[in-house]
């Protein structure tokens, strides 16, 4: 009976959410730019062309485009590659389908299943703090930002569109190469558009596969660590937080984190760690009762049943605990005498604030040993001062000397030896010795971008290519990978306005209600493959074993990676120069 109060109790904690019906048609917002008639004049039949993946095209205006001819792309085996095509209509078109053919080479194929297709719908998008310098800080007046519907969200749920007359709708097609029953060379396959089932163009694409082969995500070695926020998802959906149903819910959206090799579980083991910077709160996965006698419980069904369903969509490699220090020091625990909430308020340094997780952090070691996560979990800290890290680490070690621990935030020497997975801001930077020595030890090294970075970002207005830009910058400064602290902090309406009162628009997520990806995601996917490619070629070697030394042209791509240059050089311009730089190896 005391269970189930308990846990009647730790739902009421998680149940302020709005109620809300969500179907997967939808209709964008309108378009707070005119349509200027006079542009649409010349265009007597639909456009439909193969685009680029660099652009996202303005839904107002015709795209400029190339006649249709054939689109070349070229892949390692188990490589993902995209493209973008658009439609520019000056008359209304109904039930707008997209088909792909298998693309084939003599009696090999990579099968239509392989590619995904989807409609790149519009979403209300702003701009740069008027400086240019960032998008930090809060926005509680919209207006006084240039707001645009940009495109970013990619559709595969929706099987058909209606496109309004004067009009351009992007479509993004994605080919997986499989990584085995296949070989080197051309294949050739057609995209077939049509209009309420008659074919109004045929783009024909040849995927160029190399003779080499990119292992499966789950095996990359870029550590992609972008945060999960499951209550943003109960919110949307209207569903109880960790039921059946919302697992279903959650599965299409955290696949697609897994599929890009995502390595990190975000849990949150205390009530608003972030206090509650996101539309939604994180709640604690982690029961907290100081009981009527004075001693405590602490009760894990939730925080088993997040991390069980990760890890079953292939995310093992570490848990990441949020958190000891939180933006706010104020930490609510069910006190069972007065059967209320309460708070204990204290910080790293004070002997309360010791005891208080002392006794949480043995209880939490010994059920994590019993499940056999101990090894992989990670007591994890954002953006806190070397002082209150440095107390914290002590009461950590105190509690269990092998605990690991996770930081991002700021480049502390103090930092380097306690912490197991240590992040930084793009910029700051960690020596080539540091990283080094930290390799050898097994620690993870990567770095982050957040509001506070101009470019490369990955906003909803950002350029795609700044997106891709990322995994190239880790592979230029031997990191191991990069972090994101919103794979999916939805705000109140994600399909249709990324923009959020605190920051830029799109910080607070990369990935959309039902799976549905982004230009922004699809483009972070392809650095993190370039990423991989460079690894491989670093320690690539002849049919004799013998290191075939790729070092030095490697290292001469990579001098573009260079943040501080971006004002001059676009990112567009430097990834694409080193896209074709390493399809030559």
């Amino acid at each position: 009976m005391k269970k189930f109060f308990l846990m009647a109790a730790f739902l009421l904690s998680l149940t302020n959410v709005k109620a809300q019906q969500v179907s997967k048609a939808y209709e964008e917002l309108p378009n707070p730019v005119a349509t200027d008639a006079s542009k649409w004049a010349g265009v007597t039949n639909p456009i439909i062309a193969w685009g680029s993946t660099d652009v996202r095209y303005n839904k107002e205006l015709p795209a400029k485009v190339a006649p249709t001819g054939i689109l070349n792309l070229t892949a390692w085996m188990g490589e993902k590659v995209s493209a973008q095509f658009v439609i520019s209509t000056n008359r209304e078109l109904k039930n707008v389908s997209v088909e792909v053919s298998d693309i084939l080479a003599k009696n090999y194929k990579i099968s239509k299943w392989n590619v995904e297709r989807g409609f790149v719908r519009y979403v209300m998008t702003d701009e740069l703090n008027k400086d240019g310098k960032g998008g930090c800080g809060l926005r509680p007046n919209s207006a006084e930002f240039d707001s645009t519907l940009v495109a970013d969200v990619i559709d595969h749920v929706t099987p058909t569109l209606d496109i309004k007359a004067r009009t351009t709708q992007p479509v993004w097609v994605s080919v997986k190469v499989p990584r085995e029953y296949i070989i080197q060379g051309m294949y050739r396959g057609t995209v077939t558009v049509k209009e309420d089932g008659k074919i109004l163009a045929e783009l024909p694409l040849t995927v160029t596969v190399k003779n080499r082969t990119l292992p499966a995500p789950k095996d990359w070695a870029f550590h992609l660590d972008l945060w999960q926020n499951p209550y943003a998802i109960s919110r949307y959906y209207n569903v109880e937080p960790f039921s059946e149903e919302h697992f279903e819910l959650m599965r299409p959206i955290m696949q697609r984190y897994a599929d890009a090799g995502g390595k990190v579980i975000t849990a949150s083991i205390m009530h608003k760690p972030w206090n509650g910077q996101t539309y939604d709160p994180f709640e604690s996965m982690v029961t907290w009762m100081k009981k009527a006698d004075g001693s405590w419980w602490f009760d894990y069904t939730v925080f088993d049943k997040w991390v069980e369903f990760m890890m079953s969509l292939g995310i093992k490699k570490e848990i990441g605990c949020y958190s000891m220090v939180p933006w706010r020091l104020s930490f609510q625990y069910f006190d069972q005498a007065s059967n209320t909430f309460k708070y204990f308020s204290g910080k790293p340094g004070e002997p309360a604030y010791e005891e208080f997780w002392i006794r949480m952090l043995k209880s939490f070691a010994l059920h994590l040993k019993e499940k056999g996560w101990f090894e992989i979990t990670h007591i994890a800290m954002d953006e806190r001062s070397m002082k209150d890290m440095l107390a914290t680490i002590a009461v950590i070690k105190k509690a269990d000397k092998d605990f690991k621990i996770s930081l991002a935030g700021s480049n502390h020497k103090e930092l380097l030896e306690p912490l197991d997975d240590y992040c930084v801001g793009l910029a700051q930077t960690f020596s080539a010795e540091d990283i080094a020595k930290r390799k050898a030890q097994g620690k993870v090294t990567t770095f982050y971008t957040c509001c506070a970075e101009a470019r490369p970002n990955t906003f909803t207005f950002s350029p795609p290519a700044e997106a891709e830009y990322l995994g190239w910058y880790a592979a230029r400064e031997g990191l191991d990978g990069y972090l994101r602290w919103a794979l999916n902090s939805w705000v109140e309406k994600p399909l249709h306005d990324s923009r959020f009162t605190n920051w830029a628009a799109g910080d607070t997520y990369i990935l959309y209600p039902d799976g549905r990806s982004s230009v922004r995601f699809e483009r972070l996917i392809e650095g993190i493959q370039a990423y991989e490619k460079i690894r491989i070629l670093r320690n690539d070697t002849d049919r004799r074993g013998r290191k075939r030394n790729y070092g030095k042209q490697l290292d001469k791509i990579l001098e573009a990676f260079d943040p501080l240059t971006l004002t001059e050089t676009s990112a567009t311009e430097v990834v694409n120069k080193a896209k074709q730089a390493l399809n030559r190896f």
